[in-house]
């Protein structure tokens, strides 16, 4: 998590500066109610003995609001006051808006809160009025405004212009913004964002104080300005390619994407609608009438609360059942399993998955078309070897043509409380789809230390023609991100090194000073990235030297474009950007040394 502030009136100079840690910061949420439960014992042979029901009730933290509906304001600013600084909390929350129009309402974001319109189109639901995220809880520095969403509404803010200053995990999604978008907090303090996809701006968007920024298949009025590390793609009306100076990396389509399920009503019932896959996507899915793709009745869904058991929820899945997690926390005494082609594993409010006994959240066969969508994966006080897998490893079927996504899909490892596993997200299947994922080993809140919440590597990519779209991988103890698959492409990445490193020694690789954040494996032939991004911060030991950002294979197949490695305030430095070119950081001037190609 970058935490440099910027002026917003010095065009890309930044300040050196701390996000402080927040070891006290309190869980204030009352945990929210845990139904049907049962232990996993006794429950087991009954739950499999007779058939379980799709669909019914969505549980107590999904509030719906129809334009009638009384007392809508207070019931936000009351969910808004509980979750605004619970930043480790348990509440969790979805607030959804029926289609129709909704008159002078403010919808502040705390965390692990997400809103989000009913219709099949954001037009369908308008609100005149605004959903606002900024810092006043900390102080004006939005650099730890995580875990929150937008999604699925049109907005027509009182200002004009609509206020989104948020962090990493804090989606922005088929949204409709009738004005303009001010990504930045009040009075312009740090912000370290963000993502946006398959939305509109009619105006202006304002980054301001924004580090860095990943903007897909979407149309913007105008972009303000630009700090480290802005990306666009299939993004009309984007800034023209101009790295490093302004850093935009802008690419006219994006290879393939297919856009996040999400709920909403046909008449008085609740489908979940899947769009369909896009190749070289640009602009909106929704801009000229009902977007494309299908749906399925939520009578197809496992519509499950906190309390189940991974035991209900794999009957459930064998069952021939998709899973819908309503929010709140889940915890797991073995991985839930997803086997069938095709299945959906939708979260709402940031449902939350927690393995207790070191197994694997979830893992996924190899198989066409899976859409795993919308939770966080917090890892328990047991070593696991992996969160999250999709696909065995040595799969190697193709699934170019209905590839697997994970998207809005994050991972905490500590913070929340100790949490250990040694390799985050595991990519076996080929062409799977990684769009917009934060894969967190936590630097503040509780549980935290070199040792305490160990996590070694981020994300691994072992399948072939796998997209990233939007990655962000932090403060892993050895690589963020290790990619062994063929013809891979990441399309922005956002990283900071682990800022507690003990000593130089605590992070040597072999004879190479410091693990790259983005590793191409060796044996690679063909990849490519675009706008990527690396800092460092070792305030434990300020003298500790990065050899590089990036490490990959010199051959002419594994290209780079526009990237970047900053040392934060001088606190450690890197000697290369990539491989061994790029100039060194230096100094205390936060001043990023760039790559505009490689080889």
């Amino acid at each position: 998590m970058p935490h440099i502030p910027m002026d917003s009136s010095d065009s890309g100079r930044s300040l050196p500066g701390r996000r402080s840690v927040l070891g006290a910061m309190a869980a204030t949420a009352a945990a929210p109610a845990l139904l049907g439960l049962s232990s996993p014992a006794s429950a087991a042979p009954a739950e499999q003995a007779q058939a379980l029901p799709g669909g019914g009730d969505l549980g107590p933290n999904v509030i719906v609001f129809g334009p009638s509906t009384s007392g809508i304001q207070a019931k936000l600013d009351e969910v808004f006051r509980q979750q605004e600084s619970a930043q480790f909390g348990t509440g969790r929350y979805a607030l959804l808006f029926k289609p129709g129009t909704y008159n002078g309402l403010n919808a502040q974001l705390g965390f692990y809160t997400s809103i989000a319109g009913l219709g099949l189109s954001p037009d369908d639901t308008t609100i005149n009025g605004d959903v606002t995220v900024d810092a006043g809880w900390f102080n004006g520095n939005a650099t730890q405004n995580f875990w929150r969403s937008a999604e699925n509404l049109a907005l027509t803010p009182v200002s004009g212009t609509n206020r989104w200053a948020v962090a990493q995990a804090a989606p922005f999604r088929r949204m409709h913004v009738k004005g303009g978008l001010n990504l930045a907090p009040t009075g312009y303090g740090w912000a370290s964002g963000g993502y946006i996809a398959d939305s509109r701006i009619d105006g202006s968007v304002g980054p301001y104080s924004q580090q860095q920024w990943y903007t897909r298949d979407s149309s913007v009025g105008g972009w303000a300005n630009a700090v480290w590390n802005m990306v666009f793609s299939g993004v009309q009306g984007a800034p023209a390619q101009s790295f490093p100076n302004p850093p935009y990396t802008t690419l006219d389509t994006t290879p393939v994407s297919r856009e996040k399920p999400f709920l909403y009503l046909n008449g008085s019932e609740y489908r979940v609608f899947l769009p369909e896959r896009r190749t070289n996507a640009r602009g909106t899915t929704w801009g000229s009438g009902t977007p494309r793709g299908t749906s399925l009745p939520l009578t197809q869904f496992y519509v499950a609360k906190p309390g189940v058991t991974a035991a209900t929820l794999n009957a459930a899945l064998t069952q021939g059942l998709h899973l819908l997690l309503t929010p709140g926390i889940y915890h797991l005494d073995q991985p839930i399993q997803v086997n069938r082609a095709g299945t959906v594993v939708l979260g709402l409010g940031y449902a939350t998955l927690i393995p207790d006994n070191g197994v694997t959240a979830l893992r996924t066969a190899d198989v066409d078309g899976v859409r795993l969508a919308g939770f966080l994966i917090d890892a328990g006080p047991v070593n696991s070897a992996t969160l999250l897998e999709v696909g065995p490893a040595g799969a190697s079927a193709n699934h170019s043509a209905n590839p697997t996504t994970v998207q809005d899909v994050f991972v905490r490892i500590g913070g929340a409380g100790a949490g250990k596993a040694t390799t985050s997200m595991v990519i076996n299947s080929r062409d799977t789809i990684i769009d917009h994922t934060w894969i967190w080993r936590a630097d503040h809140g509780t549980g935290v230390g070199w040792e305490t919440n160990r996590a070694d590597y981020g994300i691994r990519v072992n399948g072939d023609d796998v997209l990233a779209t939007g990655l962000f991988v932090e403060h892993f103890n050895k690589y963020d991100v290790q990619w062994y698959g063929q013809r891979g492409r990441t399309i922005f990445f956002q990283n900071e090194k682990a800022y507690d490193a003990p000593n130089q020694a605590a992070i040597q690789n072999g004879s190479v000073k410091g693990y790259a954040a983005y590793k191409v494996a060796d044996s690679v032939t063909t990849h490519e990235g675009w706008g990527l991004g690396s800092y460092c911060y070792y305030n434990v030991d300020p003298t500790i030297v990065q050899h590089n950002g990036f490490a990959a294979p010199n051959t002419p197949g594994v290209k780079f474009h526009d990237l970047l490695v900053v040392s934060l305030g001088g606190q450690g430095q890197y000697e290369h950007v990539v491989n061994e070119t790029g100039a060194p950081t230096s100094g205390t001037s936060t001043v990023p040394s760039t790559v505009v190609s490689y080889p």
